[in-house]
């Protein structure tokens, strides 16, 4: 939200109220509370009337400071809240001198000057950004005096922090506008405006910068950022009413930040290995029943497309009846049966949800009576005619209501179910009455936390903590916990492949570890060729699903050269997944993600900071999808060695390629120092990843490491090379016979025990616990 009128003026009716200076300070062990008159007091006078701020400073964790300034204090606090792992506060390092007061947390501090306001973050000596003037500020917007004042009708909290000079903004969300949100107007508020527009399905309040920090605004309802927008040199953010609560989080790095940044929301549940597969959907709109869906299956599985996820959209339930989880029995006459067939072929069955309930639906006479539907505020249920004709809201503040809904769900899962699309939670009412008497304007971005946790904890109560899974489209501050998340609904172009991207990246530099896409499209029907382009993007993102609108997605409906893509890239992503699942336990553990910007990885290499239409898959793989009909590539490498995984040629990075790539291939580049696990199994994505795994050794200049995981995520192989001149002393602890591969090198010789040796291809097949030594 914009106040100001350029540099120096306000908007007519708004008048800005911000700290003097520091009048009172008080210290406890893990608490600093300031009292900042608006107004310089000069005498005894100065103090009988205006406007005072009340600051409170803390740490909830080392190298993390929370800031909340406030005006009344006796403002009733509204629920809801975000749930945060603060168990308590640290003690603070304080120290005071007549002119400034300096609180410290680790490496990082804020100083504030006593009577020419300011505050300045710092970490060691390095300045992180500063705030002084009125750039911290209790705001009205319909200013005619005290003695008219509105309370807190017009009244806004207010801070803005400085950047510095080439300091770039990321994150706030998935958001499909620029990557870099310098100059960008956002407000946090979840809205279904599709992936071409400034609305996102996922607004999350925290910004960080490759300067090493990030900022997390700690309220549930609307936050506005002005990101270098109204003050070109400055991000604002802004939240209506009497306080204002930030946590400024330190890195050094960016992958620091986002570490501690999940320390405090929570880490990324880690997805079942079966979850990376690929996954199939009925589509939207589409007419289907049982012989299509198994035409369907039978379809990939003939054709060598190893299908592991089938999905029922919405009409697996009969029209104006959702959602009223009963299978339609004029198309699925035994959906028991047909579960099974599905499950004896080797699929998991995934079914589409949402937390709306039509007036048709059989839940909702017994919602109305029970009272777990959404109020108006006289009373009656909330409906609505948009989606479903009179459609209700289930309140999921109400925990009898959340059992009643997780009872249905159940049924569901009894009957062999594994997991559910949990759709929509954005257009929820900012009028409504809640059984717990919530806010409704804190509610509605906090309204989909509280829907995909009920069905995410039953589904870990079912299928226990390692095979819960969503795939969900809605979110807010802390609905990492519970992945996958896609991206919601796109056209079917290389725009709009182009802006899903965009929002996916986007989304894991927000705390956000696993991330999809409609593999197509969503709206109307791509080209064949924008299909086999976003079929090898889809294939090499952290989760996979093949979704459409009004057509059908299975390859063959675009033509045969589709079905060999879509094959080759499942069979290659199964084959990469040692690798991905050992980055997907990496993710859980510690919150950076298994899909990430180039800048989140480069932070040193200027020319990332901006590059958005490639990824770093995991540690070491640099994918760039093919956006160009005429089958160009257009990349940029980072400095040091490159190798293709499809073709073994060695790059030199530090500039851009240009290349020309058929259907069959894709810029996929492996990272110098990199030992990359490679499966023996491509037949499906869940399987014993070190049982034969390939450790592929790549342009090693120094030393690499890597371990396999199993899939109960236990590790079964420890390897390590490194390199002393000539010789490459290979090391590895396994529980399973395993293959050695030094890419592009050729040996002389090689000395240890148990191994066999192929001068050739330079293969060596150890076991056990033991050290190789090879001469190159």
């Amino acid at each position: 939200m914009k106040f100001g009128n350029g540099c120096w003026l306000q908007k007519e009716g708004c008048e800005c109220f911000a700290p003097a200076q520091a009048y009172f300070v008080k210290k406890e062990d893990t608490k600093v509370t300031i009292c900042a008159p608006t107004g310089r007091i000069n005498h005894r006078g100065d103090t009988l009337g205006g406007i005072n701020l009340t600051l409170e400073i803390t740490s909830p964790m080392p190298e993390v400071l929370r800031l909340k300034t406030s005006h009344f204090l006796g403002v009733q606090k509204k629920s809801p809240e975000f749930e945060l792992n603060i168990h308590e506060d640290l003690p603070l390092d304080v120290t005071e001198d007549d002119e400034t007061i300096t609180v410290r947390s680790g490496s990082l501090s804020l100083a504030i000057t006593k009577n020419n306001w300011s505050m300045t973050y710092t970490r060691g000596n390095e300045k992180l950004t500063k705030s002084a003037g009125q750039d911290l500020a209790f705001m009205k917007t319909d200013w005619k005096g005290f003695a008219y004042d509105k309370g807190s009708d017009d009244a806004y909290m207010r801070q803005q922090l400085g950047l510095g000079v080439g300091e770039l903004v990321y994150g706030l969300g998935e958001r499909f506008t620029p990557f870099v949100k310098n100059g960008q107007s956002v407000d946090i508020w979840n809205e279904d405006g599709g992936t071409s527009t400034e609305q996102s399905y996922k607004n999350i309040p925290f910004y960080l910068t490759n300067k090493g920090y990030g900022v997390f605004v700690n309220h549930p309802e609307k936050v506005s950022f002005e990101v270098a927008a109204e003050q070109v040199t400055k991000v604002e953010f802004s939240v209506p009413g009497e306080s204002l609560d930030y946590f400024l989080i330190n890195g050094p790095t960016m992958k620091e930040v986002l570490m501690r940044y999940t320390d405090l929301t929570g880490k990324p549940s880690l997805p079942a290995p079966w979850t990376f597969g690929l996954w199939l959907s009925t589509s939207f709109t589409t007419n289907y029943d049982e012989e299509t869906v198994m035409s369907f299956i039978d379809g990939m599985l003939d054709r060598d497309i190893p299908l592991r996820v089938f999905h029922f959209d919405c009409f697996w339930m009969k029209e104006f009846h959702w959602s009223d989880f009963i299978w339609d029995a004029r198309v699925f006459p035994d959906p028991e049966g047909m579960l099974k067939r599905i499950k004896d072929k080797g699929l998991n069955v995934c079914v589409w949800i949402n937390p709306y309930i039509g007036q048709e639906s059989a839940l909702f006479e017994e919602g109305v009576r029970r009272g777990y539907f959404l109020k108006r505020p006289g009373g009656d249920v909330w409906q609505w005619d948009m989606w479903q004709p009179g459609m209700a809201i289930v309140d999921f503040t109400n925990p009898e209501a959340c059992r009643w809904y997780q009872d249905k769900l159940e049924v569901l899962l009894d009957m062999g179910v594994d997991c559910f699309k949990t759709d929509f939670g954005e257009r929820i009412p900012a009028d409504a009455v809640y059984y717990d008497g919530a806010d409704p304007v804190k509610m509605h971005n906090f309204y989909t936390y509280l829907y995909n946790k009920t069905v995410f904890e039953l589904l870990q109560r079912k299928r226990g903590e390692k095979e819960a899974v969503l795939f969900a489209r809605s979110a807010t501050v802390g609905g990492q916990k519970f992945p996958v998340h896609w991206g919601g609904d796109c056209w079917s172009d290389y725009e709009s492949m182009e802006e899903s991207l965009r929002g996916g990246l986007s989304l894991t530099m927000s705390g956000f570890g696993f991330w999809s896409h409609d593999i197509g499209g969503f709206e109307s029907t791509s080209t064949p060729d924008v299909y086999k382009r976003w079929a090898a993007f889809g294939l090499l993102s952290t989760h996979s699903r093949l979704h459409g609108s009004t057509s059908y997605r299975v390859p063959w409906a675009y033509d045969e050269e589709a079905v060999d893509v879509v094959r080759f890239f499942t069979k290659l992503k199964a084959k990469l997944m040692p690798y991905l699942y050992a980055g997907a336990v990496y993710t859980s553990g510690t919150g950076v993600p298994l899909m990430r910007s180039m800048v989140l990885e480069f932070t040193g290499d200027r020319t990332c900071h901006y590059t958005d239409r490639q990824y770093m898959l995991g540690d070491s793989l640099l994918a760039a999808p093919v956006f160009r009909e005429d089958s160009v590539a257009e990349y940029y490498l980072p400095k040091g060695t490159w190798t293709s995984f499809l073709t073994g040629e060695e790059k030199e990075g530090g500039g851009w390629q240009e290349e020309i790539h058929g259907y069959l291939s894709i810029p996929l580049l492996v990272r110098e120092n990199t030992i990359l696990p490679v499966g023996a199994c491509d037949t499906r994505a869940d399987y014993d990843y070190g049982y034969g795994a390939e450790l592929r050794v790549y342009s090693l200049k120094d030393a690499a490491q890597v371990t396999v995981f199993g899939m109960d995520a236990a590790p079964e192989i420890e390897a390590r090379a490194a390199r002393e001149g000539n010789r490459i002393i290979f090391t590895a602890k396994a529980a399973c016979p395993y293959t050695v591969r030094l890419v592009n090198v050729k040996a002389a010789g090689v000395s240890g025990v148990e191994y066999e040796y192929d001068g050739n291809d330079t293969v060596i097949r150890p076991g056990g616990e033991k050290e190789i030594v090879i001469e190159i």
